[in-house]
């Protein structure tokens, strides 16, 4: 496997690169992660199963697009590719630590400025892709209210059912989803669409979102996921609302974004996310 890298970053770099130094970084449940070095130069590497480069594919066109964006900064995309049995995704290192007050107020005006970049007429991505190990479909759709309903909430519920878990008529919850959101009709934005404070860092240059899974929505969904683990400091708020303050009715509508992580949660590890997903929907009254 380490052969294949160093010969795949040769190529990649055209010059000699030897790994000299692989060392393991704490970075999640789901990708092994190493800092690699041939003593010059340093980069990130994702590691997984063969069959999952598709993740790793579908991450590097979110990093693309983000990027494209120049708004706000996340990790650049070097490589990707596979070994005999793994599939691996190159991206360039920094030192990274915990956002701090000064530099949450400069990410949140940062996401803010890519909320308002782009002049997208639809909802979608040009390709589904993946939260977490769960994939995510982005067919693109004009209404927002049937965009998140259909392709978020009602697609969770039918992966829940598939696994014997049932929170009632996935055809009535959808209904009421879209009965929620059919007044709102938001600019679409691109989204990080994985916006949890463990996706998000302080490097050398300044702060930087991660692991994306990026899609045109509604901003408030990102904002939504930022409040579901906490993590934020309000200064993050501050400076997203010092460019873009949030529009009225974003605390009616956050319980019903951060559904959809509960219930991605629910599918990938049960538990406390399940009482917690029926605990929204009663909540809100999606099964009435």
């Amino acid at each position: 496997m380490w052969q294949a890298i160093s010969h795949q970053l040769s190529e990649i770099l055209d010059r000699p690169f030897k790994i000299r130094e692989h060392q393991l970084i704490e970075a999640g449940d789901i990708n092994q992660c190493y800092c690699i070095s041939d003593g010059d130069e340093r980069f990130f590497v994702k590691l997984n199963d063969r069959e999952l480069l598709p993740i790793f594919e579908t991450e590097a066109e979110s990093l693309r697009m983000l990027a494209e964006s120049d708004s706000i900064d996340v990790p650049k995309f070097i490589h990707m590719g596979v070994s005999r049995d793994k599939s691996f995704l190159i991206l360039n290192y920094l030192p990274t630590k915990l956002i701090d007050d000064k530099s949450a107020f400069v990410l949140g005006k940062e996401l803010a400025n890519l909320h308002l970049w782009g002049e997208q007429a639809e909802y979608g991505f040009d390709l589904d892709n993946y939260i977490g190990l769960t994939p995510q479909p982005n067919k693109w759709r004009r209404k927002w209210c049937r965009f998140f309903a259909e392709q978020r909430i009602a697609w969770q519920l039918q992966l829940c059912e598939e696994k014997g878990i049932k929170f009632g008529n996935i055809d009535t919850i959808t209904g009421n989803v879209i009965e929620l959101l059919v007044q709102h009709q938001p600019k679409p934005s691109l989204l990080h669409g994985d916006l949890w404070h463990g996706n998000s860092a302080l490097s050398v240059n300044g702060p930087i979102i991660f692991d994306p899974a990026a899609y045109w929505g509604d901003r408030e969904c990102d904002i939504a996921m930022t409040e579901l683990f906490n993590g934020f400091p309000d200064s993050f708020y501050e400076g997203y609302a010092s460019v873009w303050p949030l529009d009225a009715g974003y605390e009616e509508r956050r319980d019903l974004y951060n559904l959809y992580h509960v219930l991605n949660h629910c599918n990938l590890f049960g538990g406390d996310y399940l009482l917690q997903a029926e605990h929204i929907i009663s909540k809100l009254g999606l099964t009435d």
